[in-house]
């Protein structure tokens, strides 16, 4: 039998009287519908485990990228502390600079003094309440020098040298009228020297208190 004869015959076969067909016919649905079951069961089989592998990669490749970023934090954990420290002991430095509760009247008495070493006239010296902050207060103090210019660039610069902080905010000079010493102008500064305290263990706790009503 040809193929041109196996084609006639396919085309003459009723789909609806199989057992009518010839044996090979028989034989090749057969085995065609065996290979079909085959591969649909198969692909039903395998699927589920094409899926968990795809899954299992997946995450194999997120914890490899965790692995990867941990790895690089431990590495770098080292700076990490080590910059930690730096900023402890900065920080322990000015701290230092921050005089006690104790220490302030001292303090207040140095700014004086320098104004006199600069050879200042003093018209105003008021300290101003207190500004409570997180671990510390600022203090301020509102002061009226009068002098020649050179001399307050001589206060503000020793007051900048003192070892306890102390900054001179909302500054404004005028002429305050007459001639000093040198027959230079004399003028009149209004500032706030403003000076700091670090607080105490219960007063950090009161403040913490008090900002939190």
């Amino acid at each position: 039998m040809n193929f041109q004869q196996i084609l006639q015959q396919l085309q003459t076969l009723d789909v609806n009287n199989p057992g009518a067909w010839p044996a090979w016919a028989r034989i090749g649905a057969a085995v065609l519908a065996a290979v079909v079951l085959i591969a649909f069961g198969g692909f039903a089989l395998i699927k589920p485990v094409y899926e968990e592998v795809q899954i299992a990669r997946e995450q194999e490749q997120a914890l490899r990228q965790e692995f990867e970023n941990k790895q690089k934090k431990v590495a770098a954990l080292d700076a990490y502390r080590e910059q930690l420290a730096e900023m402890e002991r900065s920080f322990g430095a000015m701290l230092k600079q921050l005089p006690s509760k104790a220490e302030v009247a001292n303090l207040l008495n140095d700014i004086s003094q320098t104004r006199v070493a600069a050879g200042l006239e003093e018209e105003l010296f008021e300290p101003q309440s207190e500004i409570p902050r997180e671990f510390y207060a600022a203090i301020p103090n509102r002061i009226v020098v009068i002098g020649e210019y050179h001399e307050m660039g001589n206060f503000v610069s020793a007051i900048a040298a003192l070892p306890r902080i102390v900054t001179i905010e909302d500054v404004e000079i005028r002429p305050s009228g007459g001639k000093g010493p040198t027959s230079a102008t004399r003028l009149r500064m209004t500032a706030t020297a403003q000076t700091y305290r670090y607080l105490e263990d219960d007063e950090t706790t009161s403040a913490s208190a008090g900002g939190g009503r």
